[in-house]
This record gives C-alpha cells, structure tokens and sequence, in this order.
C-alpha cells in the first residue's frame, strides 16, 4: 500500500512526510527534486487490548508507505510537465494507489508563497490541471496508435482494440473538459482494460490543507468551505498544522497531551490523516491473536473469507477448509475465545463469508 504526497512548491509536503514517518527529510527546498520513502504504522488500539488477552511475544501492526515526490513542473504549450519528473520519480508516482495532495493554507512571512499569495482553491487546480495534462497525453498517444496498429490483428485482437479505443474516446472527452476519470463511471471490465495506464487522475485523493497555528480553530470550516467545492468522486479533504503536528511528535506522551489541551487539539491530525489514508484505500484490517503475535491484516472492503487467508498466506488460501471468526467487541466483552465459543458468539465462516473490520478470524486449512 503506497501513498504518494504531492504539493506545490511551498506547501509544506515533505514537512507532512516528516510528520507522518517520523522522519527528518530536508525541507524548505522549494521545489528540490528529491524523492523520500518512509512506512507508517496505523494505530489500532485494538490490538493492545487484544495482547491483554493473549500476552503475544509481539503485535504487528498494519503499514502504508507514503513515498514524497517533487511537484512536476508547469506545462506549456505542447509539452507535458511531468514527463520531466525523473523516471523513478514518475514510476513512484504512477504505482501509487491514491494521492495525498498537500495545499498551502498558511502564511509565512519568512516563507512567502511562490504565487505571491495564499489561494487553497487556485493550487488545488493547478496541480490537477497538471495531473489531467499528463492523462490526456497518454490517452492521445494510445489513441493514435490504435487508429494505425489497432486495426490490425486476428478478429478477437481489433474486436478488444476497438473497445479500448471506446473506453479512451470517454476518457479523452472527460478530460478534455477538465474533468478526473475517478469522476467516469466505468464498468469493472472497462477499470480492467485500462488498469496498465496507472491514469494519475483515477487514483483516489486526499485533500490536505497544511493551516497555521492561528488557523486550527477555524480549520473545520476551511475543509467544508474546499469539500462543498470539490465535489469529485473519491476524494476527501481535512487539514492539519503540519509544524504543530512535527512539534508534537517530537515531545513524551504527557507533554503532548498537555500541549494539544494548550491549543484546543482533541485529537492528533497525524493520526487522522492515517486512518483517512487506510480508508482512502478502501481498506479494513481483520486481526489475528495468539501466542506468537497479535496482528492486523490490512484487505480491501467487500473481500471474502478465502481473500483474507490468501492475504496471510498463498497455502492458506489454496488449502481452506473455514474461517473461525469472532467480532472483535464480542471476544473482548467475553476475555477469551473459549468464553466466544461457549456463548455461541465464534462462527464457522465459508469461502463466500465477507469479512468484516475487527473480525478476530482463525484460519482453519489442509495441508
């Protein structure tokens, strides 16, 4: 699970990227064409509560790798200004599965905006304009090939030619009006036939407004202000103080709590912005518990119980017999499995069972 930051010079990403992973990439470089890789542990008091049970020897919590690019440079007329990111850089960004697009919402008189002013809304656009331009130049070039090469080939060849042809011809208009293809609704053979673009602009987006300290109380107004306006298909907006946030992070629990008090925070935005990442995904965690460990397996929403051992291990899968499962409220009213089984609360699940977020499921299989 990768999440690619991306921001305008000036926005404040890689400080977000510091904060998240904890890390101490270089900032302040305006626009520097480093790359920075960093793999962030989601919190999950459950699985606390569920070592308490099972006094594992280690708990293991699900990750996302967050990767911060280098904002693409602007386009101009007949060129495209990704394509001269980097090659690593571009293939980051394409293998990503959703985008986390840090906005400038504060003012720094030492940092002055590159525009000369602070606009959300307007470095919103510019850097999906960018993203669009880089789509609809893949969709161009693709469509021109299929007029030549693609009416070439058996009758089962330009028959699937001609229906990818079909599918860019949308994309292309879409895009052309300005439009994200995460907004075309696509059938799940057409998300199928184009998968190999890696589009840019169908990957899910989390909107993020980096505020200032004086800004934080006014914040949840700002994100509603920018949602009501960027009504686009799987995409959400929250804000956080990038610098408050790294400053928190680098004090002892019970300093922090007093701090967060100090300034009206309820709860930590870097914790927020995780679990909207998670979610971003489409993504639960099942857990495990047992003497070895406690864990959380991060899986697509909607998978079934024979995704979920595949997930653990391919021989899981191939060998599945049922799932033992238990919610997790239930196993921890109740304090143990044998207690589960007793009350009637742990069930036997088949293949087709769809699990659900803080099911405790035990795999049972052949060998």
């Amino acid at each position: 699970m990768q999440i690619a930051i991306v921001g305008l010079a000036g926005s404040g990403k890689t400080t977000v990227f510091n904060t998240l992973t904890r890390g101490h990439a270089e900032t302040g470089g305006f626009g520097g064409m480093e790359l920075h890789v960093g793999v962030v542990k989601v919190p999950d008091e459950r699985l606390e509560r569920l070592a308490e049970i099972f006094k594992p020897k280690k708990i293991v919590q699900a990750d996302v790798t967050y990767v911060d690019l280098p904002a693409p440079p602007p386009s101009t007329e007949g060129h495209v200004g990704t394509e001269d990111l980097p090659a690593e850089h571009l293939a980051r960004l394409r293998d990503s599965e959703a985008l986390l697009h840090v906005v400038r919402a504060f003012e720094d008189a030492a940092h002055p905006h590159p525009e000369g002013s602070v606009n959300p809304v307007r470095d919103i656009d510019r850097l999906d304009t960018e993203f669009i331009l880089a789509d609809l130049a893949l969709v161009d070039r693709r469509l021109e090939r299929l007029k030549t090469s693609g009416r070439h080939g058996t009758p089962a060849e330009r028959e699937s030619n001609e229906r990818e042809e079909a599918i860019l011809v949308r994309l292309q208009t879409a895009l052309e009006a300005g439009s994200p293809i995460r907004d075309v609704e696509l059938e799940p053979e057409d998300e199928k036939a184009i998968r190999g673009f890696r589009f840019l602009t169908q990957k899910p987006v989390l909107i993020l407004l980096n505020v200032g300290e004086r800004d934080l109380e006014n914040a949840p107004d700002r994100v509603a202000e920018i949602a009501r306006g960027y009504d686009h298909h799987n995409a959400l907006v929250d804000a956080l103080s990038a610098r408050i946030e790294m400053e928190l992070g680098e004090l002892e629990p019970g300093e922090a709590g007093v701090f967060m008090h100090e300034l009206g925070i309820e709860e930590s935005g870097l914790d927020r912005v995780i679990a909207l990442s998670y979610r971003l995904l489409g993504l639960i965690s099942f857990l495990t518990a047992g003497p070895d460990e406690v864990r959380a397996w991060p899986i697509r929403d909607g998978s079934s119980a024979v995704d979920a051992a595949g997930v653990i291990h391919t021989d899981l899968a191939k060998g599945f017999i049922r799932a033992e499962t238990v919610a997790y409220d239930e196993l921890l009213a109740l304090g143990s499995m044998a207690e589960a089984k007793k009350a009637g609360k742990l069930r036997s699940e088949g293949k087709t069972y769809r699990v659900r977020d803080g099911d405790v499921v035990e795999i049972l299989f052949s060998r």
